[in-house]
């Protein structure tokens, strides 16, 4: 990810490289924890239905435990009836959050550290992004998670 802003003196531009229109879209699927970030999965390209469950299937349903709570958006992925089932098989509550609710969403907050982290870092290649990522999430002490969970309105 680029820098959003940048200093250089007054008149003159700030050199840096730029990708030019050949970007790529890259998404980072994650759920929260009261103390850590667990099942971190990352995916050249947009999130579809069908990538959504299969980072349900083989990334976060071997991470959950009877008695856990899967809060999510409404993210039309989200709603899969297959999602759906594969998460409650596990043992877990699931709630979706009222539309339009990012407050109601504490990994909002961990996204916003994490996007500020991965600029700091000025990775431009999937390689590097990935890299950046595993050193980021290394970041999050547990005490920082139970606050995004407190902040959100959630108790741990």
């Amino acid at each position: 990810m680029a820098s959003l802003r940048g200093w250089s003196p007054r008149g003159q531009r700030l050199p840096a490289k730029v990708p030019h229109g050949r970007w790529k879209t890259m998404t980072f699927l994650a759920a929260l924890r009261h103390d850590r970030i667990d099942a971190p999965w990352f995916i050249e390209g947009p999130i579809d239905g069908a990538s959504f469950r299969a980072y349900v299937e083989k990334v976060l349903l071997p991470t959950l435990r009877p008695g856990d709570v899967v809060v999510m958006d409404n993210l039309g992925s989200h709603k899969g009836k297959l999602v759906r089932q594969l998460i409650r098989s596990a043992g877990a509550k699931l709630f979706f959050l009222p539309k339009y609710s990012p407050d109601l969403n504490p990994i909002e907050q961990v996204f916003a550290k994490l996007k500020h982290l991965l600029r700091k870092a000025a990775a431009r290649t999937v390689d590097t992004v990935c890299t950046a990522i595993a050193e980021v999430l290394d970041a999050f002490t547990p005490e920082e998670c139970a606050n995004y969970l407190k902040n959100s309105g959630y108790r741990s």
